[in-house]
């Protein structure tokens, strides 16, 4: 037993010096490791601070938006040569001037300079500057009636108010009335017909007349100056036309329409004249070129292919009668009921 354990505290000693290191191998080695993890550490790009970074990007905008010239107006030399100058001023045979370019006051002599030719580049400058001035705000008055809202409720007087919604409207005083539409109907000639049955040859033209049924309209209006307002759907542009009915018999013609042996065909109608104003975008103003007389009226959508058939009529009717009648009730404000339109 004795000998075991001093084999096995002699193979313990061994082991022991067997894994034993130098201090000075490890000391050495950290010093190394360190100095190449300092060496790659100045070789990588250091990250700028999100401020300083913000501050050189704002530069660079700065940098790429163009800056105006400075304005200024001309001095105007004898030699046909020019100062812009800020402002100036005559003091004896001396003229003082702030020049724009070179941002300091200097003076030259008064001979020098042609003052005609200064004034006339003063007047050009303002006059330049006042069209600039009225471009923009015709720009932004046609912006403003652009973007304005079809079906908001637009105000025609103070207090006065055009209902929202499609259809059309006519204005008398500080009456706001919606017109409904009328159906004409297109009726043969009949004497156009007997003469085509006499003479079986088709040499005769064929005219037709187009007429609403009855012989006065249930809106009647008192005023000689009424207006028209208009709403359209998709903001388009209207061709209107104001005519005046002719009574005949139980109706009333608006429009007298021939077709020659050709096929070709030409209409007749007793027209108004009418002014359009647009209001806003789909919103139309219709003004009278002339007092309307007594009588029954008709105003009509005018399309390519010819006149529309669906008709908005009313009647004028002497003003000693009193107000118009038949007319619905409809208060001037912006809850107001909608026109009516047919398409």
């Amino acid at each position: 037993m004795k000998g075991a354990q001093n084999r096995v505290g002699s193979s313990g000693r061994g082991s022991s010096q067997s894994s034993w290191v130098d201090p000075r191998l490890i000391v050495l080695a950290t010093l190394v490791l360190g100095a190449v993890l300092t060496a790659f550490a100045a070789q990588a790009p250091q990250p700028k601070p999100a401020d300083q970074q913000g501050r050189q990007e704002g530069k660079d905008q700065a940098q790429a938006i163009p800056t105006s010239l400075p304005k200024g107006k001309k001095l105007v030399l004898k030699d046909g040569s020019f100062h812009l100058v800020r402002s100036y001023e005559r003091k004896g045979d001396r003229v003082r001037y702030y020049s724009v370019e070179r941002s300091a006051w200097e003076e030259i002599p008064t001979e020098l300079v042609d003052w005609d030719a200064t004034g006339k580049a003063e007047a050009e400058d303002t006059r330049r500057k006042q069209e600039a001035v009225e471009k923009i705000h015709a720009a932004q008055m046609a912006e403003r009636a652009a973007e304005l809202d079809v079906d908001a409720s637009i105000e025609l007087a103070p207090g006065l108010f055009l209902p929202p919604g499609e259809g059309l409207f006519v204005v008398e005083g500080r009456t706001i009335v919606p017109l409904v539409q009328s159906t004409a109907v297109i009726k043969l000639d009949k004497k156009r017909l007997l003469t085509q049955v006499l003479v079986p040859i088709p040499v005769v033209p064929t005219r037709h007349r187009v007429q609403l049924a009855g012989k006065r309209a249930k809106l009647r209006l008192t005023s000689s100056q009424p207006e028209f307002y208009m709403r359209t759907a998709e903001a388009r542009e209207p061709e209107m036309e104001l005519i005046r009915a002719e009574v005949k018999g139980d109706a009333r013609q608006v429009e007298f329409v021939s077709t020659q042996i050709t096929g070709q065909q030409s209409s007749q109608r007793k027209t108004i004249s009418t002014q359009r104003w647009t209001v806003a975008r789909g919103v139309y103003r219709y003004t009278l070129s002339q007092p309307l007389e007594l009588g029954e009226y008709a105003l009509a959508e005018i399309l390519p292919e010819g006149m529309n058939l669906y008709l908005w009529d009313f009647g004028v009717d002497s003003q000693a009668s009193g107000h118009p009648q038949n007319r619905p009730p409809l208060a001037p404000s912006k809850a107001s009921g909608k026109g009516q339109q047919k398409q």
